[in-house]
């Protein structure tokens, strides 16, 4: 494994990987504002445009695990400039589709070369920033990225859709590809595992399969129902697959991830937290986004700029969460990050037909903050409790829990909103602001479920040190 850089280098090589890391995000939301005219062009069903849109956060939840696993073992560098490239011909492919098929088969391409490189940008920064104050800072900035661009996907969107036609949102991706790549060529240092273990492929076939088929039933679900056959034997055969891919890195000699992230310790509670947490605020954009749309009449775009004190709720949460954490450990502003996300849910359902942007605003200054505060915080005691060698596997590991507690907040509260609706006159207000009022108790419980999570098992100031130690010194 290669020294760390320079200080100078060590942040260029930060802001390179974020840039990526900012592209991804916008890439989850900038093609929803695209599907009118996409399918106006192209004729979609309701289901291939579905794909369409979900088809990119397939690909990158079920191979998150394996493309960290891939970065360790044969370069994070390399893996971070496949996926790009990956990414790119992906995105360039999609712009000039003509048909449903070509566009799913575009957008999992664009995950599948994210699923590579999303797990290279946080091991690169763990790498490159061995300093501990300054790997928090580096961490808060990553945190927030990950959230903003996700943000911005439908404010960009609206921009380039209007102008230039559904095509953009994928053009949008090749030249800015083409820039971060040639500045990861200087700026980022390559780095693996110090032992170079065997892959272990069956193990990373499992994840794949169990992962794919977890994320495929959580999005269906909406449509087929949750207790639909096809929903409950997908979640069947997740389980078994994910049970037996415990299983082989329990017995295995050279497992994908370590063995002791498996057993207790700070991690297994640190990403269930941010699996909480990513279920609440995607879930929450999601009602928010539908709310101003089709409630408030606003266009997409409109809408948008509405979302984008969120992100500064973000980035304000992110620069505060590990100076809090300093003098009180990771769970102070872990469970106060997720009882402001409850509190945000309480404005949000509170939401009524002719309410002003006060109550929104108030909702992302308080959603934003939370998100902001917890994100940095659980993310730096997942990365501190995995041993250096493993840091593609641990940002994999972060990774894939954000993605899929992501696409089941949106899921599971797109139904709950779809339940209010059922039988009610198309477009009522009325019946859409019960329904946002149902989703967000949903919304709220659950941000309060991982606020006790976080309170009783992320450590103190004292056990956090303690915990980061004893991983120091336990041999792999």
């Amino acid at each position: 494994m290669s020294s760390p850089p320079t200080t100078r280098r060590a942040w260029a090589a930060v802001a390179v990987v974020c840039a990526a890391l900012f592209l991804l995000g916008l890439d989850f939301t900038v093609l929803n504002v695209a599907v009118p005219g996409l399918r106006a062009d192209l004729g979609p069903t309701l289901a291939e445009t579905q794909w369409i849109v979900d088809g990119y956060a397939l690909a990158l939840g079920g191979c998150v695990l394996a493309g960290g696993a891939l970065g360790d073992r044969y370069g994070r560098r390399r893996a971070f400039l496949a996926g790009l490239a990956l990414c790119g011909a992906a995105s360039a492919a999609g712009a000039l589709g003509t048909g449903p098929a070509q566009l799913v088969a575009a957008r999992c391409g664009m995950g599948l070369g994210a699923a590579l490189f999303m797990p290279a940008t946080l091991s690169t920064v763990v790498h490159v920033l061995r300093e501990p104050a300054a790997r928090k800072r580096a961490i808060g900035i990553w945190a927030a990225v990950a959230g903003v661009g996700a943000v911005f996907g439908p404010v960009a969107g609206g921009l380039l859709v209007d102008r230039y036609g559904w095509q953009s949102a994928f053009w949008l991706n090749v030249p800015v590809i083409a820039v971060i790549g040639a500045a990861a060529l200087v700026a980022v240092p390559e780095s693996r595992a110090p032992e170079a273990r065997p892959l272990d492929r069956p193990g990373a076939l499992l994840s794949c399969a169990g992962l794919l088929v977890l994320v495929w039933g959580v999005i269906e679900a909406p449509g087929r129902g949750w207790t639909g056959p096809a929903v409950l034997t997908a979640f069947a055969i997740a389980v078994l697959l994910l049970a037996a891919f415990v299983r082989r890195q329990l017995r295995c000699a050279a497992p994908m991830v370590p063995v002791r992230l498996l057993r207790g310790g700070p991690v297994w509670p640190a990403t269930t937290t941010l699996a909480l947490m990513s279920f609440a605020m995607f879930g929450a954009m999601f009602l928010l986004t539908l709310y101003l749309q089709q409630v408030r009449g606003l266009s997409a775009w409109q809408a948008g700029l509405r979302m984008v004190p969120l992100s500064l709720g973000l980035a304000v949460g992110a620069l505060l969460g590990p100076l809090l954490a300093r003098p009180l450990g990771a769970r102070v502003p872990s469970a106060g990050g997720l009882l402001l996300i409850a509190a945000g849910f309480v404005q949000l359902g509170w939401l009524a037909a002719d309410s002003g942007d006060g109550r929104v605003l108030l909702f992302e200054a308080l959603a934003g903050l939370g998100a902001g505060l917890l994100a940095p915080v659980a993310t730096e005691v997942v990365m501190s409790a995995v041993p250096v060698g493993a840091a593609g596997v641990g940002s994999a590991l972060n990774d894939a829990t954000r993605q899929v507690g992501s696409t089941l907040g949106v899921a599971v509260l797109g139904s709950v909103l779809a339940t209010s609706l059922t039988g009610a006159a198309p477009g009522d207000p009325a019946a859409f602001t019960d329904g946002l009022a149902a989703a967000a108790v949903v919304g709220g419980a659950v941000a309060l479920l991982g606020a006790a999570l976080a309170w009783t098992r992320l450590p103190g100031r004292r056990t956090a040190a303690s915990a980061v130690i004893d991983t120091l010194n336990t041999p792999s």
